[in-house]
């Protein structure tokens, strides 16, 4: 299970025209499930996610966490994190999680952060076509991928 999370400012998620999810300052994830994740691997990267310390400080120090500052979520599926690029050109998107099962993961990850105490946790539209706009503080970019831990 995979999370580029994003150090924002603010980011939006549309369909068609239409806003359907959007956050102020916190972060913008882009979440991805792969085959082999188990449902376990929800929990552990929930708490990862809520407690990694990538804002600022009263030093100026990346000391706190999105808790620490009550900070907001946009998180979106993608499933190109599972893009494997050894061979060509052309990458493989065969080690993604089978879009019923990923959908459920997605829905669960999102409702585990609420659960640790992030107020507001706003979602894309699970296998869309989807334009997110983004303005990044920092950059801070971080990739936490549960397959690391295990």
């Amino acid at each position: 299970m995979k999370a580029l999370i994003q150090r924002v400012k603010k980011a939006s998620v549309s369909v068609d025209g239409k806003t359907v999810g959007s956050c102020k300052t916190g972060f913008m994830i882009l979440f991805c499930a792969v085959d082999g994740d188990e449902y376990e691997d929800i929990a552990l990267l929930a708490r990862k996610t809520v407690n990694l310390r990538v804002f600022r400080d009263e030093n100026d120090k990346m000391n706190k966490s999105v808790l620490d500052i009550g900070g907001e979520i946009l998180c979106v599926s993608q499933f190109t994190l599972a893009a494997d690029t050894k061979k060509g050109n052309r990458p493989s998107f065969i080690k993604a999680m089978a879009p019923d099962t990923a959908s459920k993961y997605y829905d669960d990850y999102c409702g585990a952060l609420k659960k640790l105490g992030v107020k507001k946790v706003e979602k894309g539209i699970f296998g869309a076509d989807m334009e997110v706009s983004i303005l990044n503080d920092g950059p801070v970019t971080v990739m936490l991928d549960t397959d690391i831990w295990k």
